[in-house]
């Protein structure tokens, strides 16, 4: 059972990516054009429609696993921001401020910082060259020598 959850793993964290990428990106799009139910912010309004923007862009690069791990870091302090600066000050926990979407995808985006695209992205098929070639130099690395030298 293990066995077939790990050879999973490399798709359900694209899967994880790009649900989770599109999803901001949602949020973004309601918050800059009025669609999608949400309400429309005033073109640059401090920080409501600059925080829309970065929401749009980098919801749509994650979810397309381009440039996931910058995309992803811009994306998770853009909601840490959004809860300490909106959300900590009303009141402490996220259940009482309203901020646990901020706290979940600051967390979830910080998640893709350190794991990275996944196996199905745009960022594999792009740096596919230097993805080997690096996965190559860090195996020679982690080889110690059978006799010290």
């Amino acid at each position: 059972m293990l066995i077939r959850l790990n050879q999973a793993q490399p798709y359900v964290l694209s899967l994880f990516r790009f649900v989770v990428g599109l999803l901001f990106a949602f949020h973004g799009a309601a918050t800059l054009f009025g669609v999608l139910g949400g309400t429309q912010a005033e073109t640059g309004a401090w920080p409501g429609w600059y925080a829309a923007l970065i929401q749009l862009v980098c919801g749509a690069l994650v979810a397309l696993g381009l440039g996931t791990r910058a995309a992803a870091f811009l994306a998770s302090g853009s909601m840490a921001y959004a809860y300490f600066k909106v959300h900590q000050p009303e009141a402490f926990l996220p259940l009482q401020n309203g901020g646990e979407p901020s706290a979940m995808f600051c967390w979830a985006f910080l998640l893709l910082v350190f794991t990275g695209p996944g196996s199905v992205a745009l960022d594999r098929l792009f740096g596919s060259r230097s993805t080997a070639a690096d996965t190559e130099g860090a195996n020679r690395q982690n080889k110690a020598p059978a006799v010290p030298v």
